[in-house]
């Protein structure tokens, strides 16, 4: 793996104040821009792994009142990191086409409103996981938002190329939730389903980064393909994804899961191994968005499976 590459950047998130000022809209239109401000579709993903995770420490199906408790606290925190992502972003986010859209660039919203909203979703978030589920599973969504805020956003987006390496790691706290949600502890076996995520998170985001290299490179955001060469995405690419198969092998033993996890994960995890091969060997954008589109599939049926696997011995 290569090691973070440093580069000089005058854009700072504070210091561009041209965006486009709020206009009036329509009640409608200013619901729909607060919940683009939360980023839906990522919030999905995560609560996706969450459930699973939970019914493997329970070895079984968990009390109906604590799954909805915390998956809802799970979402309100999420949401709310990726409304201060937005906030900080404003001034890249205007700059790069597929982010164009966003509520803080198009006026759709004041940055003050967005930031008031974001840090409300965090207060409620901890409050109703601390009441309804435990204190743990609070603080660990808390602090994924903080790490994802300060270490990702304000520091490592704007300054390595592995920023998505370890800026990730927020995006794996959510199977730590889960994880303490049941059992009020911590163990070896959420710690390796926070690996498997961990170490998805580089191919699954540099494959899309591929696609949008021009955007990042106009924002002067260094992530990986618009500072790298092709050939160098793809072996990191390649590199991550063996590791991820292997990591998701270990779960097997460490949380005691059985055959049908372990083909399930053998036979996803040889894709994912053949799509990054391949894309190393056609270096093409399609082979990339294809590797893509499979890794949220991939990650998606891995914990699924996790918790078929379980409901087949209980």
């Amino acid at each position: 793996m290569c090691s973070p590459t440093r580069v000089r950047t005058n854009v700072w998130p504070m210091a561009i104040t041209s965006v486009a000022l709020p206009h009036r809209t329509s009640l409608s239109a200013r619901i729909g821009a607060y919940v683009a401000l939360t980023k839906p579709r990522i919030i999905e993903l995560l609560l996706i792994t969450t459930l699973p995770t939970m019914i493997v420490a329970q070895r079984g199906l968990p009390p109906v009142r604590l799954m909805l408790a915390t998956l809802l606290g799970g979402a309100l925190a999420a949401g709310g990191a990726n409304a201060i992502n937005m906030y900080i972003d404003r001034d890249i986010d205007k700059l790069m086409q597929r982010t164009s859209k966003r509520p803080l660039v198009t006026g759709a919203m004041a940055p003050t409103s967005a930031l008031i909203f974001a840090i409300a979703l965090e207060a409620i978030a901890f409050v109703e996981l601390w009441a309804w589920v435990n204190l743990l599973s609070g603080v660990l969504a808390v602090s994924a938002t903080l790490f994802y805020v300060f270490v990702y956003t304000l520091w490592l987006k704007r300054t390595s190329s592995q920023n998505i390496v370890i800026g990730g790691a927020a995006g794996a706290v959510p199977v730590l939730v889960g994880w303490a949600a049941v059992t009020n502890s911590l163990s070896w076996t959420p710690v390796v389903m926070f690996a498997i995520i961990f170490f998805w998170t580089p191919p699954h985001f540099w494959a899309l980064a591929v696609k949008y290299k021009d955007d990042y490179q106009a924002a002067n955001v260094p992530m990986l393909p618009a500072v790298a060469t092709f050939k160098r995405t793809a072996r990191q690419i390649l590199v991550y994804s063996v590791i991820l198969v292997g990591v998701s092998l270990l779960l097997a033993a460490v949380g005691r899961l059985g055959a049908i996890y372990v083909v399930s994960a053998s036979v996803l995890g040889v894709m994912f191994v053949a799509l990054a091969i391949r894309l190393l060997m056609r270096a093409t954008p399609k082979a990339a968005m294809q590797l893509f589109s499979y890794s949220i599939t991939y990650l998606t049926l891995l914990f699924v499976l996790m918790a078929v696997d379980i409901f087949t011995k209980h």
